[in-house]
């Protein structure tokens, strides 16, 4: 079982809607069985699954101090990634949840304060000795401050080339348990979410053939 976490020092950069996303694209196009696990005290992750209809992914609760057994038993349960969510601040949970992940996805707002502001996790996961992308969420198309962005990111570490843009259905759709890629699956969100996957899945499987070598 591969795992990615989900790390930003940054509120409000949508890592839970990205969890969840990345968690249903993988299951719609055959990389499942997935599972989530929410490490965030606030909860959105977990309550977006008690709402969810859908029987995947699956969902697993786990203490903090628990979660290294938790990832093992879920590898003997043959369920091919764990998707974790964190709390948005650098803190001791977070770097030992970094700790236990084969990947870290950073999602980053195209805004000079959040750019100013991912140093801090860029920080964590690098002493972490962990890989990581970063996720461009919430951003305008084709605008400057995008570009910008982007160019500023990718002196620091891999981005993503699939940029998520800010638009209202990603939102709506979380409210009942979906995705967007549920309610409009031909939709230009849903496509990014499906290209961002693949991203993150071809990293994620790159990093293990090189380690077998």
């Amino acid at each position: 079982m591969k795992t990615i976490v989900l790390a930003s020092q940054k509120g409000g950069v949508g890592k839970s809607t990205l969890a969840a996303h990345l968690a249903v694209a993988a299951e719609r196009v055959g990389d499942g069985p997935c599972v989530l696990i929410d490490t965030d005290p606030q909860a959105s992750l977990s309550e977006w699954w008690n709402c969810r209809v859908a029987e995947t992914p699956a969902f697993a609760h786990s203490l903090l101090k628990e979660l290294p057994e938790k990832l093992e038993a879920l590898t003997k349960a043959k369920f091919a990634y764990a998707i974790l969510d964190t709390p948005p601040s650098v803190s001791d949970s977070i770097q030992a949840v970094v700790s236990l992940a084969d990947l870290v996805v950073i999602p980053v707002r195209p805004s000079p304060h959040d750019l100013r502001a991912v140093g801090r996790t860029v920080e964590l996961v690098t002493d972490a000795n962990k890989p990581f992308v970063f996720a461009v969420t919430q951003a305008k198309p084709n605008t400057r401050l995008t570009v910008q962005a982007v160019a500023a990111l990718s002196e620091h570490g891999i981005v993503a080339p699939a940029v998520v843009a800010d638009r209202v259905d990603f939102a709506a759709s979380m409210i009942d348990g979906r995705t967007v890629l549920e309610v409009d699956a031909k939709g230009r969100s849903a496509n990014e979410i499906d290209e961002l996957w693949k991203f993150v899945k071809a990293r994620i499987n790159d990093r293990k053939k090189t380690r077998k070598k």
